[in-house]
């Protein structure tokens, strides 16, 4: 996997955002048990008359063949985030969700069962991720997106290819900000063509910044389970 080189939000999506800012385990596998050497079964005497030769069995099937699965995702991946006016080296662990893996960084919680990605610190900054089937209507979704953005405040689009952004392409983007701070929606495609919708929340308040550039770049790392 392709390691991001630096995630900047340079688009009116991190403009928005930075300006709410106040002021700123498994085990290991057991070892498999190495089976026992079978009994020796008595051999029996050949007759002085008429000596027999000894059955020859062939040996049974080895199962020893088993299927190689392919390689596994690394468990952990190092991404350069901006952070001030330099990139900093940050380390998120893969988590596994419903039909899907991501990258979550130390600061956050990821919730398999919900797919809802959180800071730790203050659950009220999240993400849903929802994974969309292969049918999905974009132009059905961006009507219910603009119905459910459009409750909060005017809806801005931001569709198309993002310059400097961690997701580099979305095929719906949708925004709208309030007294509450800036919510999105999100339809996007992993590398495999797997299709996610991100409901993004990001309140008004001093944590904003530091909810917004680690959890984009864990939603670009988000990929369907082979």
């Amino acid at each position: 996997m392709n390691q991001l080189s630096s995630v900047f939000i340079k688009i009116p999506v991190l403009a928005m955002v930075l300006a709410l800012t106040a002021c700123s385990g498994g085990n290991a596998p057991a070892a498999s048990p190495v089976a026992s050497a079978p009994a020796s079964e008595p051999v029996a005497t050949p007759s002085p008359q008429a000596e027999q030769t000894p059955e020859v069995k062939e040996p049974a099937p080895s199962d020893d063949n088993e299927q190689v699965s392919e390689t596994a995702r690394p468990q952990t991946e190092t991404f350069d985030l901006m952070a001030g006016d330099a990139d900093q080296p940050l380390t998120a662990t893969l988590h596994q969700g419903e039909g899907f893996s991501l990258y979550v960084f130390e600061k956050f919680f990821f919730d398999a069962a919900t797919g809802r990605l959180s800071l730790s610190s203050n659950p009220d900054y999240y993400v849903d991720i929802e994974p969309l089937p292969a049918d999905y209507d974009p132009a059905e979704l961006e009507t219910a997106g603009r119905e459910e953005l459009g409750k909060i405040n005017t809806v801005s689009e931001f569709s198309g290819e993002l310059v400097e952004h961690p997701l580099g392409f979305v095929e719906i983007y949708l925004q709208t900000s309030g007294g509450n701070g800036v919510s999105d929606y999100i339809v996007w495609k992993s590398e495999e063509g797997d299709a996610y919708l991100f409901r993004l929340h990001n309140p008004k308040g001093e944590e904003a910044s530091d909810f917004a550039t680690p959890v984009l770049a864990s939603l670009s790392t988000v990929q369907g389970d082979s």
